[in-house]
């Protein structure tokens, strides 16, 4: 049973209207094409906007952690200045000063006969005259490179123990 057209319908209907009480087709097409370009458009924003973090994390840079957050000041602010702040961060380059210095304070240690690592070091105990004298153990461990990697010494050896005033400030 066809439908009567009103009187001053045009008796060729374009194919996208539909009969009274039907599915409008193209309707429910374009608000799944609407919703799909919303999800694909945040997707685009979010994958740009953690740009820089992951160009920090893909290097391993010591900033990873500045970039992930200016990223994050960026993102609830709306103020770019953070994100082009992260961005360059992520592309630069910061030199590693922590691991020299870090070697650098080992080697003391050693040097100093404390065991690398250790947050408070004992002081050694010292004599009257406020020098610590070695024993001939220590001297001939010394001379046979055993103990301070290979250095020589000639007789007895006394380290200056230095002001006991000074001793706690280090």
């Amino acid at each position: 049973m066809a439908v009567p057209l009103h009187p001053t319908a045009s008796h060729h209907l374009p194919s996208f209207i539909t009969a009274p009480g039907e599915t409008d087709v193209l309707m429910v097409v374009m608000s799944i094409a609407l919703l799909l370009a919303i999800l694909a458009f945040g997707i685009l924003f979010f994958r740009l906007h953690t740009m820089p973090e992951r160009i920090a994390h893909k290097s391993h840079k010591i900033q990873f952690e500045i970039v992930a957050v200016l990223g994050l000041i960026s993102l609830f602010t709306h103020m770019h200045i953070f994100w082009i702040a992260g961005l360059l961060l992520a592309l630069i380059d910061i030199p590693d000063f922590g691991a020299s210095l870090n070697r650098i304070a080992t080697s003391t240690e050693k040097i100093a006969g404390v065991e690398p690592g250790d947050d408070f070091a004992e002081l050694p105990s010292e004599s009257v005259s406020g020098e610590k004298e070695i024993d001939e153990a220590e001297v001939s461990e010394t001379k046979h490179g055993t103990k301070h990697g290979g250095g020589t010494t000639m007789g007895r050896v006394k380290l200056a123990a230095g002001n006991k005033k000074e001793a706690g400030h280090a």
